[in-house]
């Protein structure tokens, strides 16, 4: 068996960043969700409700980087990496929990309409998009490094878009006395979520599947193996995502006899790691391909001379 364990070093995760937007966001929530009880506003409470999702992906993403610091151990020899698609995952259910909630809300709202206090709905939504625009900036540095702090930035953008729906609304409200457009704001609020939701779901289950990394095509990483000079096959071949950042591959390579497995290996490690951001690899080395079944490999049907050009090299 060879391995490579080249890793790709992650941003920093800003956690002083992730901690300050924590703050803010947590403390505002609180206010939003007086105000829209006070005020009679479900698009408040619609936007409060957003914001306390955004206030958890915060806190769960704080609690992820935590996690992932442990080191490994001979029970998670791949550390605790995993916990940040756990809690992306957690975020989404969350998140169309709380869209449901709005929609049936507003559906009670629509038949019994409630009078709008506008003037304090315009303050408390104009200070929460401020509040939003702040944590945005602080989490659009790490969000393409991490599928964690990329749902968090996600909420707080759609309850950035939350915010300016309920300030638009105030106006109209307070100009026109339409007290039902609040209610439609706040269903507006909760299909926008829905369908960015759904698609940070299926980013992190594809994780949890150990599927194929977004933009990696198995049948391309296949080729780009075999085209690397004395390799003459390659079979049972796993690409998977350990979490955002983290690819990982696995292979059989069959190789003319006369190539050292070491030169081999490490023309294979730097293809992969330039065409697919692939870095942590193992590969099994092999002269005759082995009789491969769903369950492995059949190592009776090896030949002797298979067996000497199978020992790690590095």
């Amino acid at each position: 068996m060879s391995e490579g364990h080249s890793h790709a070093i992650p941003e920093n995760k800003k956690e002083t960043t992730l901690w300050i937007a924590f703050a803010l966001t947590s403390t505002f929530l609180l206010a939003e969700a007086v105000a829209g009880i006070l005020l009679n506003s479900l698009a408040l409470l619609a936007d409060a409700a957003h914001m306390f999702t955004d206030a958890a992906a915060l806190g769960i993403a704080l609690a992820a980087i935590r996690v992932a610091r442990r080191p490994a151990d001979a029970r998670r020899s791949f550390g605790y990496h995993r916990f940040e698609i756990l809690a992306a995952t957690f975020n989404a259910l969350l998140l169309f929990g709380v869209a449901i909630y709005i929609l049936y809300e507003a559906y009670q709202r629509f038949r019994s309409p409630a009078e709008i206090q506008t003037t304090g709905m315009l303050v408390i939504a104009t200070l929460g998009l401020i509040i939003n625009l702040i944590s945005m900036r602080m989490l659009s540095g790490g969000k393409e490094s991490s599928l964690n702090l990329k749902g968090a930035y996600l909420e707080v953008w759609s309850d950035m878009l939350g915010s300016l729906g309920v300030i638009v609304g105030a106006v109209v409200i307070r100009f026109t006395g339409w007290a039902w457009v609040d209610t439609l704001i706040a269903v507006g609020i909760g299909l926008w979520v829905l369908p960015r939701t759904w698609i940070l779901l299926k980013e992190s289950l594809n994780i949890l599947l150990e599927g194929t990394p977004a933009g990696v095509e198995p049948d391309e990483v296949t080729q780009a193996m075999l085209d690397v000079e004395g390799v003459t096959g390659i079979h049972d071949l796993h690409v998977w995502v350990l979490t955002s950042g983290k690819n990982s591959l696995t292979a059989h390579v069959v190789h003319a006899p006369e190539v050292a497995t070491g030169a081999l290996i490490n023309k294979l490690k730097g293809v992969l790691a330039e065409r697919f951001n692939v870095f942590h690899t193992t590969f099994q080395c092999e002269l005759v391909a082995c009789a491969h079944t769903e369950d492995g490999c059949n190592f009776t049907a090896h030949e002797p001379s298979h067996k000497e050009n199978s020992q790690p090299a590095v």
